[in-house]
């Protein structure tokens, strides 16, 4: 089966009186309208290496994730798309929940594992799976082949930007969209924030990608935490944005990139004039682990 689908992925102005009164205008590039569950740069991310599979005729996809992973769910949707089989190894406990019960409708079969067998992935695939045969694929689709899936993000905009925003994890997305910046001699900065503690490890990362950590702004005070924390201000915040805009949000990455653009814009981080790009990266099945959290404010 041809690993292709049409990518609908719309730049949207996003009007707001804190942006008419800093004088910067903010787009959104809708990645999370790509596919429901293939969303965002996960698709990007997964694309070039499903191809890789599909032509060295290796027919199933192994790769890793936390019980919320919105790329285990996206590598499960993609290999029922396209005539894979899956597994997803699991960090911790054997647990059920909403996501995993997706992933296992899609097909893949899940493997539980603690948390310092996890740390060796690789030796965890080669334990039980044969090279020739399945593809390795790292957790949240960190690759080369996974950047250049998110290079192509820059083909198909519609104007030029001075900033372009987006999420990082692994640092694949942002490593991506930096190499087609100066691939194509663009002028735009490019900006991420983290949505880890202390991710200036992310340096090493760009380097290893092949991409010079010079071209990246890192914004480092938006992580909240840490993977997969938040505080109650993020949440107020992903809640008042959401009704206003209609853009579903949520905490582990799209709410704190957000949160992030607009305390920056109050600090006059953006020159008058300046227009922003914010990719939305989709995986907005991660609302789902915070249920509870939001059913909260309600009683505050």
């Amino acid at each position: 089966m041809l690993i292709s689908f049409p990518i609908y992925s719309p730049e949207e102005e996003i009007k707001d009186p804190l942006f008419s009164k800093k004088n910067v205008r903010v787009y959104f590039k809708r990645d999370d309208k790509i596919h429901p569950f293939i969303s965002g740069n996960k698709w990007r991310k997964l694309k070039y290496n499903l191809i890789d599979a599909q032509q060295r005729n290796i027919n199933h996809l192994v790769t890793f994730g936390g019980a919320w992973s919105n790329h285990l769910l996206a590598t499960a949707a993609a290999a029922a798309s396209f005539g894979f089989t899956s597994t997803g190894f699991v960090r911790g406990e054997d647990i059920d929940n909403a996501v995993l019960s997706m992933c296992r409708l899609f097909g893949m079969d899940l493997q539980f594992v603690d948390r310092q067998s996890y740390k060796e992935k690789r030796n965890l695939f080669l334990t039980h799976f044969n090279d020739r045969e399945s593809l390795f694929l790292d957790e949240g689709g960190k690759s080369k082949l996974g950047m250049q899936g998110c290079m192509e993000l820059l083909d198909e905009l519609e104007q030029d930007y001075d900033h372009i925003f987006v999420a990082s994890g692994t640092g694949t997305t942002v490593a991506g969209i930096a190499a087609g910046i100066t691939q194509y001699g663009l002028k735009t900065q490019v900006e991420t924030i983290p949505v880890l503690k202390s991710a200036d490890f992310l340096l090493d990362e760009f380097t290893s990608f092949g991409v010079d950590p010079a071209h990246i702004k890192l914004h480092l005070d938006y992580h909240f935490g840490g993977y997969a924390k938040t505080k109650p201000d993020l949440l107020l915040f992903i809640k008042e944005f959401v009704s206003k805009t209609g853009i579903m949000l949520e905490p582990t990455y799209t709410g704190k990139l957000v949160f992030g653009v607009y305390d920056l814009i109050m600090k006059d981080y953006f020159k008058p004039n300046s227009k922003i790009l914010v990719i939305h990266t989709g995986g907005l099945t991660g609302y789902l682990g915070y249920l509870e959290q939001f059913n909260r404010l309600a009683t505050i």
